[in-house]
């Protein structure tokens, strides 16, 4: 069965077959750059600071992917997600994933201040030059974020997405099962985001910084991250529904044959080059924040700001 399997050009065969290449292509879409995934896994885990944080975000991220993939296997089953077609889709999507992200990323630097959506105000939020009466260790951000996020991002499209909706969903033998192909693929996804998610959050943890300091670090280096990633994806999506032809002609092949890997195109470049630029501007732009503040010194109201949320 398993020589069977093409992951590139998946044929009708079995069920079972259908099934198991669902759960690989989402491994495979789990661990390789993808702009569904990266970007907002990356963001949350890094400002969990913890390795077990990390995988809850990954997991939570990953849940409610999953059940949108459920979701839309089940309506790619019955022919109903041909909207997702439409060339300009994905840039949509680009954009409701980029104006998510950055509110997320204001929302911590603010640290509970009211938000002002002029430019003036973000560019001083993300450069650090606000006007906030005292300097504090930002709070984090909901438990559920990921979670919203992963149910929004999963309705992007890329070859994942078609295979699932217009070769694995179709093999059901009904609509009971309908939503098995899209589950399964993100229950894959899922398993490499847990890793992902652990990586990437035990890499800040590992800093040698005392606790506030570490909390500071990860916290403005998560919101930023997703500031300016989500920045990112807003223009990327606006000049994606305004010249979707252009945009989406913007790739070259590789001789990589991996998902994700094989053809580079925006979302390459949103989920490496855009995400790591931006994190590695955000670390070093934080770090020399934490060596001039004296965190010794915080006020109790920061202090109480740095507690970290109990582990689910």
């Amino acid at each position: 069965m398993f020589s069977a399997i093409d992951l590139f050009n998946p044929s009708r065969g079995s069920l079972t077959l259908a099934l198991v290449t669902a759960v690989l292509l989402g491994m495979v879409h789990g661990v390789t750059p993808d702009e569904h995934t990266w970007p907002i896994t990356f963001s949350y885990s890094v400002g969990s600071y913890s390795s077990k944080r990390g995988r809850r975000v990954g997991f939570l991220f990953s849940l409610s992917f999953t059940f949108q993939r459920a979701l839309a296997s089940e309506l790619a089953f019955y022919a109903l997600t041909s909207f997702q077609n439409a060339l300009r889709w994905n840039f949509e999507i680009y954009l409701v994933v980029g104006i998510v992200m950055a509110l997320s990323g204001l929302h911590v630097l603010r640290r509970g201040h009211p938000l002002h959506l002029t430019l003036r105000d973000i560019r001083a939020e993300i450069s650090g030059k606000h006007d906030h009466p005292e300097t504090v260790v930002p709070k984090d951000l909901p438990w559920y974020m990921p979670l919203v996020h992963g149910f929004i991002a999963g309705w992007g499209v890329g070859a994942f997405a078609v295979i699932i909706y217009t070769v694995l969903a179709p093999q059901m033998p009904n609509g009971y099962v309908g939503w098995l192909p899209g589950a399964l693929f993100g229950i894959g996804t899922m398993i490499m985001q847990i890793v992902l998610g652990s990586l990437f959050g035990s890499w800040m943890q590992r800093r040698r910084l005392g606790e506030k300091a570490k909390a500071y670090l990860a916290r403005m280096m998560s919101a930023r991250t997703l500031v300016g990633t989500g920045g990112g994806f807003i223009v990327v999506g606006v000049l994606g529904v305004l010249f979707p032809e252009v945009l989406s002609s913007l790739q070259f092949a590789t001789p990589i044959h991996v998902h994700n890997l094989h053809n580079v195109g925006v979302g390459f470049f949103l989920a490496v080059i855009l995400l790591f630029g931006v994190a590695t501007w955000s670390f070093k732009k934080t770090i020399h924040e934490v060596k001039t503040i004296d965190f010794e010194h915080l006020s109790a109201q920061s202090s109480s700001l740095i507690e970290r949320p109990p582990d689910l």
